[in-house]
């Protein structure tokens, strides 16, 4: 039955929000998903591996494979949540050092649709590398939700009382859109 179904890849960042991830990945499944977890090296430290791969049924990835290890399927969709400063900067600057970085930055070049619903501080938020990236993948098609509906940045160490509120529907809304030609 998982075959049938569209695949979504899910590229987790290192973000205090991560730990409830496995919300997205239930209103992911409930939307007929079938969601595959990509975590930043980072992000191993924040999310529970084990938990969601048994949401899941795929095993966590945050490596490239291994000569002779299976490929993962190819995305439909692939959502990033939450986007870290780092990742996002890295990702528009064109650095691939990770595997989570690899897929995202071949995920345009081959028309997947990509949202990003990212998790930054507002001196983060604020800052130029930060504005640069977020423009430069906008270029490219990427859809980063910023602003009313999707995530608003927060001031400096309050991060862990804006959790609650993180909108981990709205990247689904967004691929939906997306699917639908808007």
């Amino acid at each position: 039955m998982n075959d049938q179904r569209r695949i979504l890849k899910l590229i987790v960042c290192a973000a205090g929000v991560a730990v409830d991830v496995g919300k997205l990945v239930v209103l992911a499944q409930q939307r007929g998903w079938d969601v595959h977890v990509v975590a930043t090296p980072a992000a191993l430290e924040f999310i529970d591996v084990e938990a969601l791969e048994q949401q899941t049924g795929h095993p966590v990835r945050s490596r490239y494979r291994k000569p002779g290890e299976p490929r993962s399927p190819k995305a439909d969709a692939v959502v990033v949540a939450p986007g870290t400063f780092n990742t996002i900067n890295k990702w528009a600057a064109g650095i691939s050092d990770t595997y989570a970085l690899g897929v995202l930055a071949e995920a345009p070049g081959l028309g997947i649709p990509v949202v990003v619903l990212p998790y930054v501080n507002e001196a983060m938020f604020n800052r130029v590398p930060f504005q640069r990236s977020i423009s430069v993948l906008a270029g490219e098609g990427v859809r980063v939700l910023l602003g009313p509906g999707g995530f608003e940045p927060h001031p400096p160490g309050t991060g862990d009382s804006t959790r609650d509120a993180f909108p981990w529907g709205s990247a689904l809304d967004e691929v939906r859109r997306l699917e639908m030609g808007a």
